[in-house]
């Protein structure tokens, strides 16, 4: 067998350019701006985060080209963790709900339920639950102990089935109501 022609490049991967993180913002515009909003819960400092991200995205350091979609979506999250600074805090009770018929939660329940959590479980259940980071990288992102994140991701996730079966049980009465009103 003659072997004497490898196959294989050993050039380094090209990193990624100005024009790459222009395009990965501008193709993922909605998607990014959804993940800062449901982070920050608030419009104006999603907006700041998404345009941090973007400004360091572009100025901060070097990244291989593949990886300029996680690594925008990771400027994001440090962005939205700056403007907010959560903090985990001993457990509580849930936060209250708004039961009433006209709320977002009955064509967004999940968006709604997140939105209503307290900003250190919403920051742990973005990052952990929807961009599937792993529980230490959430912590360290988040400056606390894996222990912080996990405790946080149950009280989130509970907060979350019990602000559905709220909206499931809010639609069902809303519905029965008008049905009321239309005899």
């Amino acid at each position: 067998m003659n072997m004497s022609k490898a196959k294989y490049s050993m050039s380094p991967a090209p990193y990624a350019s100005s024009d790459d993180f222009r395009s990965v913002f501008r193709e993922e515009a909605d998607s990014l701006y959804r993940l800062a909003f449901l982070l920050t819960a608030d419009g104006e400092k999603a907006q700041q985060s998404f345009v941090s991200g973007l400004d360091g995205s572009l100025n901060g350091y070097p990244v291989f080209k593949d990886w300029a979609r996680s690594w925008a979506r990771r400027t994001i999250i440090q962005n939205a963790v700056r403007a907010i600074h959560p903090r985990p805090m001993e457990e509580r009770a849930p936060s209250s709900f708004d039961d009433g018929c006209a709320t977002p939660a009955v064509e967004q329940a999940e968006t709604a339920a997140v939105l209503q959590l307290e900003p250190f479980e919403r920051f742990v259940y973005v990052i952990s639950v929807i961009e599937h980071y792993s529980t230490l990288d959430c912590s360290l992102l988040l400056g606390c102990t894996r222990q912080d994140v996990i405790a946080a991701r149950i009280r989130a996730s509970q907060q979350i089935e019990m602000q559905s079966a709220l909206t499931t049980s809010s639609t069902y009465n809303c519905r029965n109501d008008r049905t009321d009103l239309l005899k």
